[in-house]
């Protein structure tokens, strides 16, 4: 089965609490239903959410078992005829809660 390819557009619109989505080293992760178990607080997902968070994340220097665990999230890779989104500080404000409940 091939991989799911993804724009960092698309990406950028997975941007919710109910509805997050990162980049970490050219793959997507779909970590809506990670939040609340992330050992950090779910606010470090919601501000590094919808982009490429590959800086952050190594450089919290995060253990092979959470490695694993964000395998267990992944849905494809980012495309590579994508381009990079350049957020402002606007566009990361961006990142808002989603409907309760959902």
């Amino acid at each position: 089965m091939p991989v799911q390819l993804y724009s960092y557009e698309e990406v950028s619109k997975h941007n919710h609490r109910n509805d997050l989505w990162m980049i970490i080293n050219g793959k997507v992760y779909d970590i809506t239903k990670f939040q609340d178990e992330h050992p950090g607080g779910e606010e470090v997902l919601i501000d590094e959410g919808a982009k490429d968070a590959t800086g952050s994340f190594e450089d919290v220097g995060h253990s092979e078992d959470a490695r694993q665990i964000l395998k267990s999230y992944y849905i494809g890779d980012i495309d590579p005829k994508s381009q990079p989104i350049k957020f402002t500080k606007q566009t990361e404000q961006a990142i808002v809660p989603g409907p309760q409940g959902k």
